[in-house]
């Protein structure tokens, strides 16, 4: 038997684990499903989810259906609530097959008129009653009581006190449908969702998304962020439409912007005085810490009415255009998640 040479048995590597951060932008959170379609597929692990309006919607799904039965169990979630926000949409949009559905940037005529009673009338006078087609599908779609008993997985899901301009993140324990609609409530469109006698609306306004409870609350130092607004735009808006589009961009962009603008402050102090004085917790949690980054490029130019277009076919493209993001990603980077980070923090952020 000598010279023969038996095989050695290496351990399977096992997959990379991420803490997500999904960033919340209406119809173009189909995006962000697409993403997380792709990296599900690829066995990607999942310590905890941060997510605010429709991140908040895709955080939910997927931890319904990762609960029901694991990775496969959260894709099939996710398709299904997609399929049924589709399929709630009350008309038929014209804005099927375009990123940017409209060559002057104008709804189509019966979006328009909705739009400009919005600005006329607040929702408790044009909707007295309340009606919200998503909340029906969040409560036909999960199962929110095994969510809150069984979920593995650490969610936060962010919404805005009306009254303190807090935010509220609720944790796997105590979501509910009146938490998740509250984090996705625009005050033009919808009431203020009331939990406990507190009023919320849109997460949006304070966190899109939380970054601090992934650095805090949750293992692994790996944490994705999935942004649909662009971080940058190459021109200063000149039109109305494209002014109140960037505006409406920064005030949901601006307490994330912050957040990780402190973060690399912080980073930045701790290397000039590491060597010279020890470092506490906090400063070797965020020496540790990695970010990686996906970044919705192919919607920078979309108009402001595609976050708007819930049409079976349009959040279907988003879909299709998410899973090549992500693909594109995990080729360039999945190896690198463990090990090092994928993203220049300070030169984004500072």
């Amino acid at each position: 038997m000598l010279g023969l040479r038996w095989p050695r048995h290496r351990p399977q590597q096992l997959a990379p684990i991420l803490s997500l951060a999904l960033q919340g932008g209406g119809a173009h959170g189909a995006y962000t499903w697409g993403v997380l379609d792709r990296l599900l597929e690829a066995g990607i692990r999942i310590d905890g989810i941060s997510g605010t309006s429709a991140g908040a919607m895709n955080a939910v799904a997927l931890a319904h259906g990762w609960t029901l039965g694991g990775a496969d169990g959260a894709r099939a979630a996710l398709a299904a609530f997609w399929q049924a926000v589709g399929d709630s949409v009350p008309f038929h949009l014209e804005l099927l097959h375009s990123l940017n559905p409209s060559a002057d940037g104008v709804l189509p005529a019966p979006m328009n008129m909705m739009m400009g009673f919005t600005r006329l009338f607040s929702p408790y006078q044009f909707n007295p009653f309340e009606l919200n087609p998503l909340r029906d599908v969040v409560n036909a779609q999960f199962d929110f009581e095994r969510l809150r008993r069984d979920c593995p997985l650490k969610l936060f899901v962010a919404a805005t006190a009306v009254r303190t301009g807090k935010v509220r993140l609720f944790h796997t324990h105590e979501l509910s449908v009146s938490a998740l609609l509250a984090s996705a409530c625009l005050p033009t469109l919808h009431h203020a969702v009331e939990i406990d006698g507190e009023h919320y609306w849109d997460g949006g306004f304070t966190a899109n998304p939380a970054i601090y409870p992934l650095l805090y609350e949750c293992s692994t130092p790996d944490i994705l962020m999935v942004l649909l607004n662009p971080l940058q735009r190459e021109d200063a808006p000149r039109s109305a439409d494209d002014i109140a589009a960037r505006s409406m961009e920064l005030g949901f962009s601006t307490t994330f912007l912050r957040e990780m603008r402190m973060i690399a402050h912080a980073r930045r102090h701790i290397a000039e005085i590491a060597g010279w004085m020890p470092l506490g917790r906090l400063e070797r949690k965020l020496v540790h810490q990695r970010f990686h980054l996906i970044e919705a490029e192919e919607l920078a130019d979309a108009g402001q009415a595609s976050k708007l277009n819930a049409a079976s076919g349009f959040l279907a493209q988003l879909h299709e255009l998410g899973r090549a993001r992500a693909a594109k990603w995990l080729r360039r980077h999945q190896r690198q998640v463990g090990q090092r980070e994928t993203v220049d923090v300070a030169r984004l952020f500072l």
